[in-house]
């Protein structure tokens, strides 16, 4: 008897041991993999291992735990019918089946997940070692299941991350801008140069045969770091001026004019996306672009703020007039179509 309760409780040992490797295994994230790694050293490392190739060490942990259950269960049996008799062994499979279940299954999965980084840096190294000696075998089982397998999916999504930060925000583990950020990261290349840009409408521009004499007033008033310079009208861009650079040659009373001291500007479609703009003005160290529309006119401006904007929210100095000039291009063309209404209404009531 004490025979019989000794391998029944080896059984369920070493099945729980499995279960419970392996779900403290897959709940060390990645990114917690490789934190640990550069700090618990070898058991680390291991660990970090294991999460970046998972297959063969969680494999070596399924079929070591079949092995327990079903070869363990069919030697218990026997040995059952033995101590306790055929009349017995109905309620004594019952009873090993709800041993399993609890004992080798939910309680050491549960704390496999509560207590994972503990687990998984305990098991890291035996179970590479167990990897590596159960090669051939788990190389057999992948050689037969791998028509089935083969194209596994991504092993996450955006969907997936932005719902995590969503959970990780309402539990209080990461702050609520942290998980804006996130959020706004993966909304940056659904929005286009269009969405960001500074309206025609509203942009503050100078005429590039004017003088810089000529121009003093303006480039003093101008509400901007950076001032397009124009030829004939605003789908004729010269370039783009530094204020800094106009307000020092004004100060060398230089008889320059504005269109001398334009520099390149690089053009844009409208609907290039945020972050290929993100990259663009990185690569090229510029912080404007002009926005062009489908038939080659002139929509208006992007800057590197506006894309930043749509990232961390909006960014005013104690310069800016207005923190949405594209509210303010809304509003001016709202007005507008309102006083047009008005004029057709009035020219009606005359006619």
């Amino acid at each position: 008897m004490i025979q019989l309760a000794l391998a029944v409780a080896a059984v369920i040992l070493a099945s729980a041991v499995c279960s419970g490797s392996e779900a403290a295994i897959f709940s060390v994230p990645l990114s917690r993999a490789r934190e640990l790694a550069e700090r618990r050293g070898r058991s680390g490392q291991a660990l970090l291992a294991i999460r970046q190739r998972m297959a063969r060490p969680i494999a070596s942990i399924v079929i070591l735990n079949n092995v327990a259950n079903i070869v363990g269960s069919i030697a218990v049996g026997a040995m059952a019918v033995g101590v306790l008799g055929q009349a017995w062994i109905g309620a004594f499979s019952a009873a090993l089946t709800f041993l399993i279940i609890v004992g080798s299954e939910i309680v050491p999965k549960t704390l496999g997940e509560r207590y994972a980084v503990p687990i998984a840096l305990a098991i890291a190294r035996p179970l590479r070692l167990l990897a590596f000696v159960m090669t051939p075998l788990v190389w057999l089982i992948e050689s037969i299941t791998r028509p089935i397998t083969r194209g596994a999916g991504p092993s996450t999504s955006e969907s997936e991350i932005r719902l995590l930060a969503h959970v990780g925000h309402s539990e209080g583990v990461i702050e609520p801008e942290e998980a804006r950020l996130v959020q706004r990261v993966f909304e940056l290349n659904d929005k286009l140069a269009r969405d960001l840009m500074t309206p025609r409408t509203v942009l503050t521009y100078l005429e590039g045969d004017r003088s810089l004499a000529e121009a003093e007033e303006d480039i003093i008033a101008a509400p901007h770091s950076r001032i397009l310079i124009v030829g004939e009208d605003t789908d004729d861009i010269i370039g783009v001026a530094l204020k800094t650079q106009l307000l020092a040659s004004l100060v060398r009373k230089s008889s320059a004019h504005l269109g001398d001291l334009a520099q390149e500007v690089q053009f844009v479609p409208e609907v290039m996306r945020g972050d290929d703009l993100l990259r663009l003005f990185r690569a090229t160290r510029q912080h404007l672009a002009v926005v062009v529309d489908e038939y080659g006119g002139i929509a208006g401006v992007v800057s590197l703020e506006d894309v930043l904007e749509a990232l961390v929210g909006p960014i005013a100095d104690e310069t800016d007039r207005w923190v949405n000039l594209r509210a303010v291009a809304r509003r001016k063309a709202q007005e507008r179509l309102e006083n047009v209404k008005r004029s057709r209404t009035s020219g009606a009531a005359e006619g």
